[in-house]
């Protein structure tokens, strides 16, 4: 059983082809530590949401839940949205440590790697 786990966060689409690229990092997360249990939840448009997203972890044994935003820029829905829904779920599951990472494009990481493609030649 995986007593740590990660939800990947994001907006939603009403395109289903929308959510492939987060299914690939979540897969490359499970490649990497397989002893993570690994979900993608979405705001809107798109199943799960992160409430259900964090219900299911937590039904199958995760202790230990860090949600990451998957977004490049911090507006509205990670300032004023997710901060509402992070309480819901402490107070869902009290008995489980839920971290909340800041947005992914606020990683001086992330920054470097985008501008790293946006340099390469092109092809």
């Amino acid at each position: 059983m995986k007593h740590r786990g990660v939800i990947l966060f994001a907006h939603g689409s009403r395109d289903p082809l929308w959510r492939l690229p987060m299914e690939a990092v979540a897969a490359q997360v499970a490649a990497t530590d397989p002893e993570v249990q690994v979900a993608c939840a979405f705001l809107e448009l798109t199943e799960p949401d992160l409430p259900t997203a964090a219900a299911q972890c937590v039904a199958q044994g995760v202790q230990q839940l860090t949600v990451v935003p998957m977004f490049l820029g911090v507006g509205r829905h990670v300032r004023d949205d997710l901060p509402v829904l992070m309480d819901g779920l402490r107070q869902q599951h009290p008995g489980v440590d839920i971290v909340l990472q800041a947005a992914v494009g606020e990683n001086p990481q992330l920054v470097a790697l985008l501008a790293k493609i946006a340099l390469e030649p092109s092809a």
